[in-house]
């Protein structure tokens, strides 16, 4: 698949993943792996992690910061919230094999602000960091 494809497929896998999980499970191939290394999770089958999405206790919403990728390998930075609560940093990386993902890992994560001693060697806050909450912009 050409880059702008797995571009497209990946928005439209985040674009529905808090609200349809069949359309937002089409990506994967049906023997895919998912993982959350912070917790030490791993699920083994579209059919298995499309099922417990479907169960999920809260509602999810998806802001997607960037995708980028090349080939085979793609990450993908969103925030995410939980019932509407503070955004949370998630990273997604993307395993394909041919046009559909074989294998992902996800981490998430909340942001914190940023220590003061710092403050002389950085640039101002990236603007998405702001506009989703996770840091006062000062």
């Amino acid at each position: 698949m050409d880059e702008a494809s797995v571009r497209a497929q990946l928005e439209r896998h985040w674009e529905y993943a808090g609200t349809d999980q069949d359309i937002a499970h089409e990506i994967y191939h049906d023997d895919a792996v998912l993982e959350f290394p912070q917790s030490g999770e791993r699920f083994e089958g579209v059919e298995n992690f499309r099922e417990w999405r479907r169960q999920y206790p809260a509602v999810l919403a998806f802001r997607i910061r960037r995708i980028r990728g090349t080939g085979d390998l793609w990450v993908a930075e969103n925030s995410i919230s939980y019932d509407g609560g503070p955004w949370q940093f998630t990273v997604s990386i993307l395993e394909f094999r041919g046009d559909k993902v074989a294998h992902e890992s996800i981490y998430i994560t909340a942001g914190w602000e940023p220590p003061e001693w710092r403050a002389r060697w950085r640039s101002e806050p990236a603007p998405d960091a702001i506009a989703h909450g996770r840091l006062s912009g000062a």
